[in-house]
């Protein structure tokens, strides 16, 4: 059996510095991405989503990308899953993509909001008709007795809305407003490229090295 210990592997891709990286970390992390997508990389625009319950416990769970802009990260879900409760109890959250193939590390920390109900119809009848059913059909975070109970679920929906499903009221986008950007290079040592982009109370970002 191979030890944990012993795994280890030497990052010597890229390096990210402070000359060729962009002032403002939402055109960086642009750039990041659609190079992530034209790279192939397995699903680039999953992102590991982290919330904190009213008891202080946080929990993590991987989510997919939907938008971008000037106002934040989007991504849609059932409003009454377990991170769609503790978004309401807690509106802060953060967000990591994690490109392994890259070497490369993007967190994002911010306060979370739902969007508007015209942006989540609007993504919502974009979606496979299988996926607007499965909407309906999937309590998400509820315990069920078995997969027959999605199943039956599915089945009654399709048979209800046919073609033509609306948005259930418990499903639709959050947006996260970044107050926080870190994008980690790996490099060889382990003395990696890390940088930090802090929205300072002007509305500018500060753009600092950090240690790794």
């Amino acid at each position: 059996m191979t030890s944990l210990a012993d795994l280890r592997k030497s990052y010597e891709r890229a390096e990210l510095s402070e000359a060729a990286s962009h002032a403002d970390p939402l055109r960086q992390f642009e750039h990041w991405l659609q190079e992530a997508i034209s790279c192939e990389v397995p699903e680039p625009n999953a992102m590991t989503l982290a919330t904190v319950a009213s008891n202080l416990r946080p929990s993590t769970r991987v989510v997919l990308i939907k938008g971008y802009d000037e106002r934040g990260i989007t991504w849609y879900t059932n409003y009454d899953s377990r991170k769609g409760h503790e978004l309401a109890g807690n509106p802060y959250a953060a967000l990591q993509f994690h490109w392994v193939e890259m070497e490369r590390l993007v967190r994002i920390e911010g306060r979370v909001e739902k969007v508007g109900d015209l942006e989540s119809d609007e993504y919502f009848h974009s979606r496979p008709l299988d996926s607007r059913i499965g909407a309906w059909a999937s309590p998400q975070s509820q315990v069920i007795s078995g997969r027959t109970v999605l199943v039956a679920n599915a089945a009654r929906f399709g048979a209800k809305f046919l073609l033509q499903p609306p948005r259930p009221p418990h499903w639709g986008g959050y947006r996260l407003q970044p107050d926080s950007w870190q994008f980690w290079q790996g490099r060889k040592s382990r003395l990696h490229d890390r940088l930090r982009y802090t929205l300072t109370p002007e509305k500018s970002w500060l753009r600092e090295r950090l240690a790794p």
